[in-house]
C-alpha cells in the first residue's frame, strides 16, 4: 500500500463571515435645498427701490410699471410706491387669449 499524502487529498475551504447583516442600498436619500420661491410683497404693501416682490421660475407673473426683472426672473421694485397686482389678457401665437398676472409699483 502506497503512503498517504494528506496535503494533496485535503482541500481547505475558508468561508468569510459577514461582520454585519446585509442592509441593502437606499436610493432616495438625496434632497435639494429649499428655494423659497413665491410672492414676497402683497398687494397694497409699500416698497422701496430694489425690494424683491416675487421670486419665481420663469415669468409666471409678468413685470409691469416700475418693475425690474433679474436673471432668474425675480421681480423687484425700481421706484418707491405701492405694490399692485392685476390681470392682463395676452394673445397666444395661435390667436387664443390667456389671462396672465402682472405686478406694478404705483
Amino acid at each position: 500500500m502506497p503512503p498517504l499524502d494528506f496535503a494533496a487529498d485535503v482541500v481547505y475551504s475558508v468561508v468569510l463571515m459577514a461582520t454585519t447583516k446585509a442592509g441593502g442600498t437606499a436610493k432616495n436619500l438625496r434632497d435639494s435645498n429649499p428655494k423659497y420661491l413665491g410672492v414676497k410683497r402683497a398687494d397694497g404693501q409699500k416698497v422701496a427701490p430694489g425690494e424683491i416682490i416675487v421670486r419665481q421660475r420663469g415669468t409666471k407673473i409678468l413685470p409691469g410699471r416700475n418693475i425690474g426683472v433679474g436673471k432668474d426672473y425675480t421681480l423687484f421694485a425700481m421706484a418707491n410706491g405701492v405694490v399692485r397686482f392685476r390681470t392682463k389678457r395676452k394673445t397666444n401665437f395661435d390667436g387664443r387669449f390667456k389671462t396672465r398676472r402682472v405686478v406694478d409699483v404705483v
